[in-house]
């Protein structure tokens, strides 16, 4: 699997490369800059590309930005933020696309190796990973809270949800039935207005896209 990464951290962008290296990733590039990151991109066409969101020369968006650009040139291009914030204007662009093959992780909380591949993992083959402080920041985002009406529990569910798990990892983590979860799920997304697609990620895209103020119907 190859990857591009844009982090303009050497200490950090060295030491990802020796990790993905000893995982069986094939690391095809490594840039420092969104310029530099966009045409690795166009050259490698890799299977995932891992980018910071802050890059020179300003260190403000620039990464995030590059990401939504490298998406629209090579549609479906699987991306995973990896930093230590969240950009909430360009962060729900770029998660709310509905194409899947997007993750979304902080640096400060990714606490184990395995944790970090298996997300990367999960983004390249299309599916959705995001960290819950994440997801929150984007509720908090919006003046009137969309998940207001939800419970407690149906809140952690859709936490959950928004990292990527499944029903039975859900029902596991919160040790509640299967069908319990189905339920809340379907009250969840009644309580958005959306439709209850329940299959993988695009359950947090619904999500997603609805907070960034489109809907979504049957996905």
């Amino acid at each position: 699997m190859r990857v591009v990464i844009a982090e303009d951290n050497v200490l950090l962008s060295s030491g990802l490369e020796l990790l993905l290296t000893a995982k069986g990733f094939q690391v095809a590039a490594i840039v420092q800059d969104a310029p530099g990151f966009l045409a690795a991109v166009a050259e490698h066409r890799p299977d995932v590309a891992v980018v910071d969101v802050r890059l020179p020369p300003a260190f403000r968006d620039e990464g995030i930005r590059a990401a939504i650009r490298a998406r629209r040139e090579q549609p479906g291009l699987p991306v995973l933020v990896l930093s230590q914030y969240v950009e909430q204007q360009y962060a729900g662009e770029l998660l709310s696309d509905g194409r899947g093959g997007i993750g979304y992780l902080l640096k400060d909380r990714v606490s184990r190796v395995s944790e970090f591949t298996d997300a990367l993992r999960r983004v390249a083959a299309g599916g959705t990973v995001m960290d819950p402080d994440v997801i929150g920041q984007l509720l908090t985002r919006h003046a009137q809270d969309p998940t207001a009406a939800l419970t407690p529990r149906e809140r952690e569910v859709l936490a959950l949800m928004a990292e990527g798990h499944d029903n039975t990892t859900i029902a596991t983590r919160l040790v509640i039935t299967d069908n319990a979860v189905h339920k809340h799920i379907g009250n969840i997304f009644a309580k958005l207005g959306l439709s209850p697609a329940d299959s993988g990620h695009r359950r947090v895209l619904a999500v997603l896209t609805y907070l960034s103020g489109r809907r979504a119907v049957g996905r």
